[in-house]
């Protein structure tokens, strides 16, 4: 392709043409002689100069300038001519054509060395210095104030009156989540030239340039402080030192004086831990990596130590954190830095762990909260006992409150945290035992699925805390639970069908998502986008973790058979939970209300369990009972109910021998055999 055709691609209205373009021009770059480079110099230079072309040319002209620059055939005139064009672009309007010019400028200090930075550092500075503030409505200009106070308006909506923002005003929702004029562009552009400078920027840093970006890090708007800790990564980075002069310098006692990072560690620490507490993720995500390679590029671990008790709890709860990219990326920072010795640190730097995993779960934000409780259960069991056993008192009581919130996510967290810590705690945890066992019955009814299976769990565990005891007072709740099943009504109330996927963080699928009342002429809000503003009583928002209503009697007979399948696992209940097989399979015939489907999922999933936790003989003489429910099961339009009732035949036929099974279902019913070999794992029979 011809350098004129490339030039007009990279100038296109058309973003795939501009990037067509770039990848042309890349493979013209590849083979050029230094007269084609010159000629291209000349082309950028003029698109450049044209004070009338579109934005697009300006863009396009930048960024094949850029490849240009990174060619050793690239001339030093060129680079002062571009630099002159790229730091008044830098004011443009198109905040695309801005990022572009500070990208040109990062490449420039790239090749040209880090005096391309210092001959125009104020500028930067000052564009940076002049856009941290926003200014007033009342001194915009007449376009921008009306499209900003309508921007405004739309996110008061209804506020009044619903509660759903207590203590928040539009206008400071508007600040924090709205664009920041220049400051953003102005913040990549130092990124880039940092970035660009390497290490050869470090001697660049210095009290004044740090005071700068703190700014933004405690900005308002979120996108100011994201950026904020983008340019606190690029400054770590510009930091390190290979390993080799590493070596040199620790023994010349040069490195703490050299390195920015060991000076003004303290500073960088409390900004950096207030960033993996963000409430925003992204914030959270871009503190992550800056954290990360503060820690990595500290020249010793004795330095590192300094830095833990404010930075090691963050990064530890942050491994729980619902986003998948903080959690994710977490989990890898953990291993990196702690290098297989996160155990003992936690136990060495308990109490501030305590301290901060007690202090999150009485945050606004419920996806904290519920990471808080995930973490505070890890305590109780990875952690050694001994080490923790002193705050045991003060993690259950936060645990407790964890357990009444109106977010079910939390409620189910703090649940299975709590089954931990009975099980780990039984002696520090009996006081606490009055107030948990209503909870535990709670959650175990509740209209979620997950949440029911959570309390299974936690039961189950405080059964084997507490043996004979609390094994009675289960035996009994699962009995009532069973036996309460004949009073569920045929048609259930409004909003009681609930999809029994196991539940997903911020998904309940429910027949109220059809109901045009719910979402008709009613505020709307971006996902995430206020979410994490919204307090522990708050409501609205994409995350509706508070729907609730009063739980049905399938609903506790479900969380009942969950139990009684944790129970299986106690050698000393088998009797009992023999004794109940034949009401369980009495709840498998029960069809006379719309969810028994869903029971009946439960049953054939937790069936094959409770069978191999007991004696095969027992099992045996109680198999016929669950015949006509399996095959039932196998036949219904449910295809999660069928697919469970399948591979509940073949976990059984398994267990106690295809043929016996097969001879079993003949016996009782000939026409299931049919059914049965029918079946898709036929082969398995």
């Amino acid at each position: 392709m011809e350098k004129t055709a490339v030039q007009e691609l990279l100038c296109s209205s058309k973003k795939i043409e501009r990037d067509r373009g770039l990848t042309e021009l890349q493979r013209i770059i590849n083979s050029a002689e230094p007269d084609d480079i010159e000629s291209l110099e000349v082309n950028f230079v003029g698109l450049l100069q044209s004070h009338d072309s579109e934005w697009e040319t300006k863009q396009g002209a930048l960024q094949g300038s850029r490849m240009l620059v990174a060619n050793p055939w690239s001339s030093e005139n060129f680079g002062s001519q571009l630099k002159v064009h790229v730091l008044d672009l830098l004011n443009h309007n198109e905040a695309r054509v801005r990022l572009s010019a500070g990208e040109v400028l990062g490449s420039l200090c790239k090749r040209f060395g880090v005096d391309s930075y210092v001959s125009c550092k104020e500028l930067i500075t000052e564009g940076i210095r002049s856009n941290l503030e926003r200014i007033p409505l009342t001194e915009s200009g007449l376009d921008e104030k009306k499209n900003t106070q309508s921007l405004v308006e739309k996110l008061a909506g209804s506020n009044e009156g619903s509660g759903s923002l207590v203590g928040t005003s539009a206008e400071q929702i508007f600040h924090d989540t709205a664009g920041w004029k220049n400051l953003e562009t102005w913040m990549k552009c130092l990124q880039c030239v940092v970035e660009g400078c390497g290490i050869s920027f470090a001697p660049q840093i210095d009290q004044n340039l740090l005071d700068l970006i703190f700014q933004a890090l405690v900005h308002t708007n979120r996108f100011v402080r994201e950026t904020g800790f983008q340019v606190c990564a690029a400054f770590v980075s510009c930091t390190a030192t290979r390993s080799d002069d590493r070596e040199s310098m620790e023994m010349d006692g040069e490195l703490s004086d050299s390195n920015p990072m060991v000076h003004f560690g303290e500073q960088f620490t409390s900004h950096l831990s207030n960033g993996l507490a963000d409430n925003w993720s992204q914030v959270r995500l871009a503190a992550s990596v800056a954290t990360r390679k503060f820690l990595l590029n500290l020249p010793s671990e004795a330095a590192k130590e300094k830095f833990y008790p404010a930075l090691l709890p963050r990064m530890c709860l942050n491994r729980y954190y619902v986003a998948e990219g903080v959690r994710i990326y977490s989990q890898e920072t953990w291993r990196q830095v702690t290098h297989s010795e996160g155990k003992q640190l936690v136990e060495k730097y308990i109490q501030e762990v305590v301290i901060y995993y007690i202090n999150q779960t009485l945050a606004d934000n419920h996806a904290v909260r519920e990471a808080a409780c995930a973490c505070i259960a890890e305590l109780g069991s990875k952690i050694d006992k001994e080490v923790v056993r002193p705050h045991v008192e003060d993690l259950l009581k936060a645990l407790l409150d964890c357990f009444k919130d109106e977010s079910w996510p939390v409620r189910d967290a703090a649940c299975v945290a709590c089954g931990n810590f009975v099980l780990c705690f039984p002696e520090e945890s009996k006081p606490s035992m009055d107030a948990l066992y209503p909870l535990f019955f709670g959650n175990i009814a509740d209209n979620i699925p997950s949440v029911r299976q959570g309390a299974a769990v936690a039961l189950g565990n405080v059964a084997k805390a507490y043996g004979e005891g609390a094994i009675c007072i289960l035996l009994d709740k699962i009995k009532e639970g069973i036996a309460g099943l004949e009073k569920q009504p045929e048609s259930s109330e409004r909003y009681s069908s609930l999809d029994k996927d196991p539940a997903t963080f911020g998904v309940v699928k429910r027949l109220r998502d059809n109901d045009m009342e719910l979402h008709s002429n009613k505020q709307m809000y971006s996902c995430g986008s206020l979410a994490p503003k919204m307090g522990r009583g708050s409501k609205g928002g994409c995350m509706d973790h508070q729907f609730k209503r009063p739980s049905e009697p399938w609903e506790l007979c479900d969380g009942c058979i969950y139990l009684l399948s944790e129970l299986s696992t106690i050698k000393s209940t088998e009797e009992s939970v023999v004794e109940m097989l034949p009401s369980v399979a009495d709840c498998g015939r029960n069809h006379n209300y719309t969810q028994h489907v869903c029971l009946l999922e439960t049953i054939c999933k937790q069936l094959p369990i409770i069978a191999k936790n007991i004696e095969k003989r027992r099992f045996k003489s109680h198999l016929d009972k669950f015949l006509d429910p399996l095959f039932y099961a196998l036949s219904c339009d449910s295809a999660l109910t069928s697919s469970a009732a399948s591979l509940c035949l073949i976990e059984i036929g398994k267990y106690v021998g295809p043929n016996i099974l097969k001879g079993r279902v003949e016996n009782y019913n000939a026409s299931y055999v049919d059914k049965l070999l029918a079946n898709q794992f036929s082969g398995c029979f």
